[in-house]
């Protein structure tokens, strides 16, 4: 080992794409930094840490090769040298190790940063104190108005006091919490620390599955962002906040590259997939880390992934709920990147209906699986997103417009939803009697449907006083199957009426053994068979009736219907469906899916220890645990959404709206 002094000279220059509409920013930024650290000969080059407040333009992206050198981080992220750890290692990703690049993770990464602060006590001493996340600043109230400055020392003092009183109880009571972990709890949260993935010594997210005895792991060794999102909610409601902050940053600096398919390339803002951490060898010896972002172009059918772009926006928002810390969702980096996704998704196309159009495989369901046009999943998805976004987008002139465009496809895109894709024995039988080749705006049958598209099975499957949105919509086309994650989502983001996500979860309840049976939750209902499956599917061996994305249950899916259930205070079904979970997961060596019609055996090609299973499970039990969080989770009721028409807002002299004549418009 030898020591050497390392200095750094950074130039960074923003992206010409990132930059439109920037033109007077100050594009350029040099920073100098001296640090001293032990390196081997045989030493891992990463990128130094810069403090982004001293940035004018923090924004920085490469666009040439298909990696993304260490060198170019540039967001203020914990150094390498964070946790005293002296030691630059690579990526260590085994189930058998628990110690990563020379840290501990046991796992306390509120640890992360070991500067002091300086704070000045009552009596005027100075006070050094550890500015990590598990120390809480020192708080003093002072008065000094003259005479009564006595007594306002001793009020002060008083609520000191009662705050400090607080504080202990408050620590007893996550002692307490911490006591009554199960087993089961325990074992879920080693397994998710040893799926951490770091890069350049910082933990940016979590692999897919990490089972050490899987020969082939494929790309379930890689990052994704859609499997990361029940890992951040865990680690976010456990107090964790730097590796989801870090995975924010890092997946938005891979958001501007080029990537392309047969010299094609997609629209500017859209996320990847996934990621992978590579360790490259450059001359004497020496390696370096990089980031490999997926954008489907290595994907099962080279499909670009529709909903990480979707799941990034939810999950900043989600950041800022849970951990007070909105100044990331201000930062100009973020800020860029959340209005390219937000262009990407609001640009204007052949379509005509509020709804995302979107190809087969581009989102959960990454199969082929006859979801392709308007699918529920990601218009629920997209819904929340644009709720998102207008809660955190910067309120200025250039965004005015933005905001408004946002508003009118909130609006128009919320009545699409609750009008034409809702189904209960009411609706059923308005539409066995409809009548066909209506022209006019004044037609009942607006997408054409043929009343025989209604399948014998759902006759009796929907209960009085229940129901659900279907799966998906297009002309002449009615998809009467149930998908999970499209109906739970538009309970937790108030896409559905509350009439509507109460008749949600009374079907989920009616119909328990169909939907839950010995695992929760089926993805969809009912499965593909026979000729179906082979001409909707194209015969896929994977996608066999009742198994993977065809009718197979997934556990991850556990806490988007936990938060479902604690929105609408039926919060018994959530903890009916944990504690059956919670008897089969650990001794199935948390799988990825379950197979037959009622979850009997673990799905044929499952990958075991799977990440959003244990994640999943996690944050059901710590939402249940705390109700309060999950609240911070939801969206209620807006409103101003329904009363926003963007027809009144047409200046063309058109006063008929498509909502007047409709025959019956959901509100509440």
């Amino acid at each position: 080992m030898i020591t050497v002094n390392l200095v750094c000279n950074c130039t960074m220059k923003p992206s010409p794409k990132i930059l439109i509409g920037y033109k007077n920013s100050s594009i350029l930024a040099r920073c100098h930094r001296t640090i001293t650290m032990s390196m081997s000969n045989n030493s891992t080059t990463c990128g130094l840490n810069h403090d982004h407040n001293t940035m004018q333009f923090p924004f920085h992206a490469r666009e040439f090769g298909r990696v993304m050198h260490g060198s170019q981080q540039v967001f203020g992220l914990p150094s390498s040298s964070f946790g005293q750890s002296s030691l630059i290692a690579t990526t260590t990703t085994k189930r058998s190790v628990s110690t990563i690049a020379g840290v501990d993770f046991n796992f306390k990464s509120r640890a992360f940063s070991s500067s002091m602060e300086t704070y000045e006590n009552n009596n005027g001493k100075m006070v050094y104190v550890k500015s990590g996340l598990n120390v809480n600043p020192i708080m003093v109230e002072r008065v000094d108005d003259g005479e009564n400055s006595v007594a306002g020392e001793e009020v002060s003092n008083l609520e000191v006091g009662e705050k400090n009183e607080k504080r202990e109880n408050v620590e007893e009571e996550g002692e307490k919490v911490e006591e009554e972990e199960t087993e089961v709890e325990k074992e879920a949260w080693k397994l998710l620390q040893e799926a951490l993935v770091t890069y350049c010594d910082t933990p940016v997210g979590t692999v897919a599955a990490n089972d050490s005895d899987d020969q082939q792991p494929l790309n379930y060794d890689q990052v994704f962002i859609r499997d990361f999102i029940p890992s951040a909610l865990a680690f976010l409601l456990k107090g964790e906040k730097e590796i989801v902050k870090n995975f924010l940053l890092h997946t938005l600096q891979l958001q501007s590259w080029e990537k392309t398919v047969d010299c094609y390339s997609p629209g500017q803002g859209l996320m990847p997939a996934s990621f992978k951490v590579k360790t490259m060898n450059l001359d004497e010896g020496k390696t370096e880390e990089v980031l490999d972002p997926d954008f489907g172009e290595s994907a099962i059918g080279r499909v670009a992934p529709v909903d990480s772009g979707l799941w990034w926006i939810i999950l900043l928002r989600a950041y800022g709920k849970l951990t007070g810390d909105y100044g990331l969702q201000e930062r100009l980096d973020v800020q860029t990147g959340l209005k390219m996704i937000l262009n990407l998704c609001l640009t204007d196309g052949f379509d005509m209906f509020p709804s995302l159009l979107v190809t087969d495989g581009s989102c959960m369901i990454d199969r082929r699986m006859g979801i392709h046009g308007h699918p529920l999943e990601i218009q629920a998805l997209f819904y929340s997103a644009l709720r998102s976004a207008r809660e955190m987008v910067a309120a200025d002139e250039n965004s005015k417009n933005l905001v408004g465009e946002i508003n009118n496809r909130l609006s128009a895109l919320s009545f699409h939803i609750r009008e034409y894709y809702w189904l209960d024995p009411q609706k059923m039988n308005e539409i066995y009697r409809y009548k066909t080749e209506e022209y006019s705006l004044n037609a009942t049958n607006k997408f054409n449907i043929y009343p025989d598209q209604i399948p014998l099975w759902v006759t009796d499957w929907v209960p009085e006083g229940g129901g659900y949105l279907l799966g998906n919509l297009q002309p002449a086309h009615m998809d009467f199957r149930f998908f999970m994650l499209g109906n739970l989502w538009s309970v937790v983001s108030s896409l559905g009426t509350p009439r509507q996500n109460n008749a949600i979860l009374n079907l989920i309840e009616a119909n328990w053994d169909d939907l839950v049976g010995q695992m929760p939750l089926k993805i969809c209902y009912p499965a593909l068979e026979h000729h179906e499956w082979r001409i909707i599917t194209g015969s896929d061996p994977k996608n066999t009736p009742w198994s993977y994305h065809n009718g197979g249950s997934w556990p991850t899916l556990l806490w988007q219907f936990t938060l479902a259930c604690m929105k609408m205070e039926r919060t018994e079904l959530a903890e009916k469906a944990v504690a059956l979970a919670e008897k089969r997961l650990p001794r199935d060596s948390w799988p990825e899916y379950y197979d037959t019609r009622t979850a009997r055996f673990i799905g044929k090609q499952a990958r075991l220890y799977q990440t959003w299973t244990l994640a999943g499970y996690l944050a059901s039990k710590m939402l249940l645990k705390s109700p309060e969080m999950a609240s911070l989770l939801c969206w209620n009721e807006d409103f101003e959404i329904l009363e926003t028409c963007v027809c009144l807002l047409n200046k063309s002299g058109r006063v008929k709206c498509s909502r007047d004549a409709a025959k019956s418009q959901i509100l509440v």
